[in-house]
């Protein structure tokens, strides 16, 4: 893990100092963040770097997670879609066994935080449990379209939160209690996002018997519907008849998504045909991706729904060329043909897909813009700097800022 003095080549010294001066004044508060899984999907992965960093820098942070059944998680999943406007058949069984889980963790989990830092639906019923102390709902979702029966239900727990946090203002919804505006970000110094040596890049592609003769599309998502590995393959067939090429589909699953082995499959019987198609289910090896996205020419993100979408960022932050979906957090990431190419559908990603393959000088000035604009806009220090003032602002709320 690295240390908080081994950023500052990156962003500057002036950066550091300030985020020390915002954590003396935490100092004596316990911030305690709940999620429902310690790994997969992009909220464990900013939290796993985020809460070893607040601790170096004096914030007493801790991050707990709820437990639940597979159903449970089955019924998350089932919100996940509804909130992100999918049509999805949701029942009072449905919220019986929400509710049910909800009921065990609101008996089991030790709330102990003078802040509570509640991350998405699945642990937002222990709001029952608020005493004194500060709590903050953090949606990492797009709720700008949902099914509003399962709006509906959240809101109750909602309302019941200090404030409310989301990724970027298209993403929220009219509340009654304070919002704040807070986009996520990556660690550059990451297993995932830093710099790798070329024999290490080139160990990870023999691994997965991929070879470097050809050019490589890559997408990395959990293999999830709404990321649209389906789509992505139909983009890549028709790149295929025009530039020889092979693509890449690699991800995990996440606890909390019991439909991802279901999809995993789906992609397997879509691709059975293809050679020069690779899927592969990773372990949690965050160099293997690194790598794989780094060996790739082009990287791609055709969500059909998106929460802000950290793939994107991580791509753009090792200079690649990306063309991704113009939808959720995507457009605050890549202006259209100066930081990556946007599309809206299969024939849109095949064609961008083809511009950059043609014209690899404008591929590699898309990946320099979007470098620089992940560097000023999506790094873990400005996250941190975020959520220091977003804590204090809960005790000073005459001293708000915009955040």
């Amino acid at each position: 893990m690295a240390k908080i003095e081994e950023y500052i080549p990156l962003v500057g010294q002036a950066v550091i100092d300030d985020l020390r001066l915002l954590s003396e004044r935490l100092k004596g508060k316990v911030i305690q963040h709940i999620n429902s899984t310690p790994v997969g999907g992009g909220v464990a992965e900013i939290l796993n770097r985020m809460v070893p960093l607040l601790r170096e820098l004096g914030v007493d942070t801790k991050w707990d997670v709820i437990k639940g059944e597979e159903q449970f998680f089955g019924v998350t999943k089932k919100f996940h879609n509804a909130l992100h406007g999918r049509a999805e058949e949701i029942t009072q069984r449905d919220f019986d066994i929400f509710m049910q889980t909800s009921q065990e963790n609101i008996e089991n989990v030790d709330i102990y935080g003078d802040i509570v830092f509640v991350h998405d639906p699945q642990p937002i019923a222990l709001i029952k449990k608020k005493a004194t102390n500060k709590w903050l709902w953090r949606c990492h979702i797009d709720v700008s379209d949902p099914n509003l029966k399962v709006w509906g239900f959240l809101m109750d727990f909602i309302v019941q939160y200090d404030s409310a946090v989301f990724s970027a203002p298209a993403f929220s919804r009219k509340l009654p209690i304070r919002q704040f505006l807070i986009p996520p970000s990556i660690d550059p110094l990451s297993d995932k996002n830093k710099e790798l040596p070329e024999e290490t890049i080139n160990a990870v592609l023999r691994k997965y018997n991929i070879k470097k003769d050809k050019p490589i599309l890559i997408q990395i998502s959990r293999f999830d519907r709404l990321k649209d590995p389906i789509g992505v393959i139909d983009a890549y067939l028709r790149v295929k008849k025009y530039i020889d090429c092979q693509l890449i589909l690699a991800g995990g699953t996440a606890d909390d998504d019991p439909e991802g082995f279901k999809v995993l499959e789906e992609v397997k019987e879509k691709a059975k045909n293809d050679p020069d198609i690779h899927i592969l289910l990773l372990p949690q090896n965050d160099i293997e991706v690194n790598a794989l996205q780094r060996a790739s020419d082009i990287i791609v993100q055709k969500s059909l729904k998106e929460g802000f979408g950290l793939t994107v960022a991580e791509a753009l932050w090792k200079a690649k060329p990306v063309v991704a979906s113009n939808v959720g957090g995507i457009p605050l990431q890549i202006k259209h043909k100066y930081s990556g190419l946007l599309c809206h559908s299969v024939e849109g990603a095949s064609f961008a897909i083809k511009q950059l393959l043609s014209s690899p000088a404008y591929a590699m000035k898309l990946g320099e813009n979007g470098r620089e604009h992940i560097k000023n806009n999506f790094l873990i220090t400005r996250h941190l700097r975020d959520y220091m003032l977003l804590f204090l602002s809960l005790y000073h709320p005459e001293d708000i800022v915009n955040l």
